[in-house]
């Protein structure tokens, strides 16, 4: 297990990695286990969005969804936020309880097993959606709207960062058939976590469910 000290302007994220945890069934390793670069190319727009008073997070609710190692949602709950829930497959949620409890947050976030497709509207209102490195398979991308529609309400805002690939545009089309709409406001080249003699480009998005647009 690695462990990664992430300082995102004066903010200090303690992620612990599981870099063997792979899926019984497949055999293949749970791609959530570690620290993906999107997560942090969130994390650092919103720390510079609320900076620049672009996005409030200060006493928010937050919902991050296939949170994977959590660094977005544990960012924002050290950054303000009233209550975080962390959620992602079962697998992934012990390592994301260890992360929590790492960064001294058991008092504001919890961490929950939840399946893309599955009601999330047991959390209650919800104000920012997290989302990071989901826009993979458009094929999963209805499952991942009919989650997103149970939470969200008017004043509900996503916020969603993906390295720049194929298949990201297909999966945004799939979203915007469901309803919501993307608009990218961030794209950045950066050296990759796990090799820094490698870069690779991320975008960030704000999305919308178009029943509440204005």
């Amino acid at each position: 297990m690695a462990i990664r000290e992430v300082l995102i302007e004066d903010t200090c994220v303690t992620i612990h990695e599981c870099d063997d945890l792979g899926d019984p069934i497949t055999g293949r390793a749970i791609t959530g286990s570690w620290l993906w670069d999107s997560a942090l190319c969130l994390s650092e727009w919103i720390s510079e969005a609320v900076a620049n008073k672009q996005v409030r997070i200060s006493g928010a609710t937050v919902l991050e969804l296939g949170a994977g190692t959590g660094l977005p949602g544990l960012f924002t709950a050290a950054s303000g936020a009233s209550r975080v829930v962390l959620t992602d497959v079962g697998a992934l949620v012990p390592n994301l309880c260890a992360n929590v409890g790492a960064n001294g947050l058991e008092d504001l976030v919890q961490v929950m097993e939840l399946k893309w497709g599955d009601d999330a509207s047991m959390f209650g209102q919800v104000d920012v959606v997290l989302l990071s490195d989901l826009f993979y398979d458009p094929e999963e991308m209805p499952a991942l709207a009919k989650t997103m529609r149970s939470v969200w309400a008017e004043g509900t805002r996503g916020y969603a960062a993906s390295e720049v690939r194929d298949g990201v545009d297909e999966c945004l089309k799939v979203l915007r058939q469901e309803g919501f709409e993307s608009h990218d406001v961030a794209l950045m080249t950066r050296p990759l976590i796990r090799d820094s003699a490698e870069t690779a480009s991320f975008a960030v998005y704000v999305i919308s469910l178009e029943l509440y647009r204005t």
